[in-house]
C-alpha cells in the first residue's frame, strides 16, 4: 500500500465510536466523507485490499495522506454531521444526487394577516414553507382549492392595527370582486383571519379530516342558531374539501403519516423514489438518481437519499417504510419493512415509479443511434485533424475581458462528444493586468494542467483554444513547461475567418466549410465562449453592485450581501420608501438605504 505507514499510524489512534471520518489529500481537499458504527473498522476496511476493489476504490485509498475524525453520541448524530460536511465540501469521491432543479413552495407569511402564494426562494425570515412540490400543477390546484375556500388578501401593506386604526388604507377591486373582506380597512378581525390561516395549515400537512371536522362542526352550529345562509357556504367548503381528498386516497386512510422509499441498486448508480402518505393519501412524490462514487453499498446510498429527502421535504413523519432495514439508524424513526397488506402496496407502487424513472434516465442519457452518431463524428475529427488517436475528451479555453476590466477565462468539457458540464471551470485572471489575451491564456492553461497532474488527472486528447496563432503560441509555451507538448493534441480557431491553426505550422489547416468537424470545432468554442461571458456577467454585476455598497454608511460586506440575497435589483431599491425598506430589511438598514438613494 503506498501510504501504509502514515495510516496505519493514524488508524490505531482510531477509537472504536461512532463518527465521522474526512479523508484528505496532499493538498489539503477533503475527497470523501463518511459515518461509522464503529470508526477503527470501518476506516481500516477502506486499507485491506483485495481482487474485488475497484478502480476507483484503489484511486480513492492512494490518494489519502491524512485522516480526520469527529466523535459523536450516536449513529443518527453521525448521519448529520456526514451528510452536513457533504454539503458544505462537496467531496469529489462521495455520492453525487443528480437533481438540481428549484422546486416550487407554499408560503404563508409571517406578518399581520399572512399572506399565501408559491415562491421558488426559501427566505429564513419565520415565514412557514410547506413543501418543495415537485409539481408544479399541484401548487396550482392547491392554492386553487385555497383560493375557493378562503378570502385571503393579496396585497403586500402592512397591516397593523395602528395603520389600519388611522384608516391609512383604502379597500381595493379584490374586495369589490369577493375575493377578499378588507382587514385594511378593519372589516375583518386578525383572529378571524388566523382562523383561515389555521385551517390552511392544516391542508398543505395534509391533515384534511381535521378540516373537514371543524367545518361540520361549524355548519350544524350554524344550523342550530338558523344562520342557514352561512351554513350553506361551509357546506360546500366541505363539499370542494371531500372532492379533493377523494382523489388523492388510494389506500386505507389509516395509514397516517408515513414516509415510503423504495430503491433500484445498480453497480455505478442508484434510483430512488420517495413518497409521502398523510391520511391514506399521497401527498408528496420526487425521484432522485445517486452516482456512485466508490462502489458504496445500498444500505450507506439508502440512508444517505432518506435522510436528505426528509430533510429537503421537512418531513417529520415517525415511520418509513423502506425495502431493507440501513445498518446505520435515525433517532424518533422506525424503519418498516412490509411483508403484506396495504404498505406493502405502497412499497410496490413506489418500485414501480423507481423502475419507470430509471427507465426514462436510461432513454435520455445514451439511444444507439446517438452512440453511432457521435463515434461518426469523432473518427471524422480524427482524420481532419490528423489526429493520432480518437479525441474522446475534449477541453476548450476562451479568454473575456472588457477592456481589462474583470478579466476571466472559461474551460469547456465534452466527452464522446457530448458537453460534460459537471468538468465546467472558470477562472479569474489573477497574474495579468490590463487587456493582454495572450498572457491570459498563457496563465490559465498552466494552472490548468498544473492541478490536473497534481491530482493525477487525465489529459485531454484535444485541446482547443479560442483565438489564431498568438493565443495557440501562448498556450503551447505552457504546455511545454509542464511537460504535456507532445503528449496531447492542441488547435486554434481564428475567429475572424474560423481558421484551424496547429503549433508550428504557419499555415491553418484546411478543412471543408461544410464539414461536420468544422461543425463541431465552432459548437464547442462558442460554448466555452458562453461560459465565459455568462461569468463575465455576473463578475461585473458584482462589481458594479459592489461599488455601490462601497459608499452607503453603515453597510458592510455582510449587511450588503444580506440586502441582495432579499432584493437583488438595484433599481427596485431606489424606489423604495421608507416605510417598505425597513419592512424587507430591517429599521437601520432601511435608513441607511434611504438617505443614500435619497440624495443619489
Amino acid at each position: 500500500m503506498k501510504n501504509s505507514s502514515i495510516v496505519s499510524e493514524i488508524v490505531n489512534t482510531l477509537p472504536q465510536k461512532p463518527g465521522v471520518y474526512q479523508f484528505i489529500n496532499n493538498t489539503g481537499e477533503i475527497i470523501y466523507v463518511g459515518k461509522a458504527k464503529n470508526l477503527r473498522k470501518r476506516v481500516v476496511s477502506y486499507f485491506n485490499a483485495t481482487e474485488q476493489q475497484s478502480y476507483k476504490h484503489s484511486a480513492l485509498v492512494n490518494k489519502i495522506v491524512d485522516i480526520r475524525y469527529v466523535i459523536v453520541e450516536s449513529e443518527s448524530d453521525a448521519l448529520l454531521l456526514e451528510n452536513n460536511l457533504i454539503k458544505e465540501n462537496q467531496p469529489r469521491y462521495n455520492i453525487l444526487l443528480k437533481d438540481d432543479k428549484t422546486y416550487p413552495w407554499i408560503c404563508i407569511k409571517n406578518e399581520h394577516f399572512p399572506r399565501v402564494f408559491s415562491t421558488r426562494n426559501y427566505i429564513a425570515d419565520g415565514s412557514e414553507y410547506f413543501g418543495p412540490y415537485t409539481s408544479g400543477l399541484m401548487v396550482k390546484t392547491l392554492l386553487e382549492l385555497i383560493r375557493q375556500l378562503y378570502k385571503l388578501r393579496t396585497c403586500n401593506l402592512l397591516l397593523c392595527e395602528e395603520h389600519i386604526t388611522k384608516n391609512k388604507y383604502k379597500r381595493c377591486l379584490e374586495f369589490q370582486l369577493g375575493n377578499c373582506k378588507a382587514p385594511c380597512e378593519g372589516l375583518q378581525d386578525e383572529a378571524d383571519y388566523n382562523q383561515s390561516i389555521q385551517q390552511i395549515r392544516e391542508i398543505l400537512k395534509g391533515n384534511l379530516h381535521s378540516v373537514i371536522k371543524h367545518l361540520n362542526d361549524l355548519m350544524d352550529n350554524y344550523s342550530r342558531t338558523m344562520r342557514f345562509e352561512e351554513a350553506e357556504i361551509v357546506k360546500n367548503k366541505i363539499v370542494v374539501l371531500e372532492k379533493f381528498r377523494g382523489k388523492s386516497t388510494i389506500v386505507n386512510p389509516k395509514i397516517n403519516d408515513v414516509d415510503i422509499f423504495s430503491m433500484i441498486d445498480e453497480k455505478d448508480r442508484s434510483y430512488v423514489n420517495f413518497l409521502k402518505v398523510v391520511q391514506g393519501a399521497i401527498v408528496q412524490a420526487h425521484n432522485v438518481e445517486v452516482i456512485k462514487r466508490i462502489d458504496e453499498k445500498k444500505d450507506e446510498v439508502l440512508i444517505s437519499v432518506i435522510y436528505d429527502l426528509r430533510r429537503r421535504f421537512k418531513s417529520r413523519a415517525g415511520e418509513v417504510v423502506v425495502p431493507f432495514k440501513p445498518a446505520i439508524g435515525m433517532d424518533e424513526v422506525k424503519f418498516t419493512v412490509p411483508m403484506r397488506g396495504d404498505k406493502l402496496k405502497l412499497l410496490d407502487l413506489s418500485m414501480r415509479n423507481a423502475a419507470s424513472y430509471r427507465a426514462d434516465r436510461l432513454t435520455s442519457r445514451a439511444e444507439e443511434p446517438r452512440v453511432e452518431r457521435e463515434d461518426r463524428l469523432l473518427t471524422q475529427l480524427k482524420a481532419d485533424l490528423r489526429l493520432q488517436k480518437l479525441p474522446d475528451l475534449i477541453e476548450c479555453f476562451d479568454n473575456s475581458n472588457i477592456q481589462g476590466a474583470n478579466p476571466v477565462a472559461s474551460c469547456v468539457v465534452f466527452k464522446a462528444g457530448k458537453p460534460l458540464k459537471s468538468a465546467y471551470r472558470h477562472f479569474n485572471i489573477k497574474s495579468v493586468s490590463g487587456p493582454n489575451d495572450f498572457a491570459s491564456m498563457e496563465e490559465i492553461i498552466f494552472r490548468r494542467y498544473k492541478r490536473v497532474q497534481e491530482e493525477n488527472g487525465l489529459i485531454p486528447d484535444l485541446i482547443i483554444i479560442d483565438g489564431g496563432k498568438g493565443q495557440l503560441s501562448a498556450a503551447v509555451k505552457s504546455l511545454k513547461i509542464l511537460g504535456i507538448y507532445g503528449k496531447t493534441s492542441v488547435i486554434g480557431i481564428a475567429k475572424r475567418l474560423e481558421e484551424i491553426y496547429t503549433p508550428e505550422d504557419p499555415i491553418p489547416l484546411y478543412i471543408n466549410k461544410n464539414s461536420i468537424s468544422l461543425r463541431f470545432i465552432q459548437r464547442v468554442r462558442d460554448e466555452a465562449h458562453r461560459f465565459g461571458v455568462t461569468f463575465h456577467r455576473l463578475k461585473r454585476s458584482h462589481s458594479q453592485l459592489d461599488s455601490i455598497f462601497d459608499h452607503i454608511p453603515g453597510i458592510g460586506d455582510k449587511t450588503r450581501d444580506k440586502i441582495l440575497r432579499i432584493e437583488s435589483d438595484i433599481s427596485k431599491l431606489k424606489t423604495m420608501n421608507l416605510e417598505e425598506l425597513t419592512r424587507k430589511f430591517g429599521k437601520r438598514e432601511a435608513t441607511s438605504l434611504y438617505r443614500y438613494f435619497s440624495k443619489n
